[in-house]
């Protein structure tokens, strides 16, 4: 409840690595109340590790599951008098797909079946790419607390560091990619990342600190904040 009216869109963990109807619902009612975009969070149904752990799925196999856990949400949404405008893979789903190749595909195949859905993907990834030449709408992601590798993927999480502990430092990189799509990844070199959109993780301690200086950060530098899917104002 006080994070959701700091950002402007909202991804939602769909009964899969997290969550249920009730949660889905109440998270629904927020974004929807608070002007906030809402999003499926679709991930691998592994509670125990929070969707975090790579598991072996075919393409089909990943598509339908994301088919299945959009449409969760959809009714959910559609029953709240909200829609959802966009998916993003949450956890080990996201890092293999934007990786693999076939992976992409599968997913790529399941969104064309859902007009007027933003996909958001990890930027200058394998994914973005398949999307975009299938004619999907797109969103290039960023992300603010996280550490990044010198070829524009994510650091591991089992390695230290790999989530910025400092809301500071969240803010400058949110910054960095905002003004001048780059990061300085873990070796200290300069990576190209040109996103449209920036993550938050709203399970990190501190989210709510670090949404306050994120949202300070980037207004004070003239940056506009918009919902995904929205042109701004």
């Amino acid at each position: 409840a006080r994070l959701v009216p700091l950002v402007s869109s909202v991804n939602i963990a769909c009964g899969a690595h997290a969550g249920d109807e009730a949660t889905m619902r109440e998270a629904v009612r927020l974004a929807f109340g608070h002007g906030v975009a809402i999003g499926a969070h679709p991930g691998f149904p592994d509670r125990e590790h929070f969707g975090r752990r790579e598991l072996a799925v075919s393409p089909e196999e990943a598509g339908r599951m994301v088919n299945d856990q959009m449409r969760l949400l959809a009714g959910i949404a559609g029953a709240e008098g909200a829609r959802v405008g966009h998916v993003k893979l949450h956890g080990a789903l996201y890092n293999m797909a934007a990786r693999d190749p076939l992976l992409a595909d599968g997913v790529v195949r399941a969104l064309l079946g859902h007009p007027n859905i933003t996909l958001v993907a990890l930027a200058a990834s394998v994914l973005e790419a398949k999307a975009r030449q299938s004619g999907l709408s797109v969103a290039a992601e960023g992300f603010a607390d996280r550490l990044y590798r010198p070829d524009g993927s994510l650091a591991p999480r089992t390695q230290a560091g790999s989530v910025l502990s400092d809301a500071g430092a969240a803010a400058a990189q949110a910054l960095l990619i905002s003004r001048e799509s780059a990061v300085i990844a873990d070796d200290g070199s300069r990576v190209r990342v040109a996103a449209d959109t920036l993550c938050l993780h709203g399970d990190s301690p501190g989210a709510v600190a670090f949404a306050v200086e994120i949202r300070r950060v980037l207004l004070d530098a003239g940056v506009r904040v918009v919902p995904l899917g929205r042109p701004p104002a």
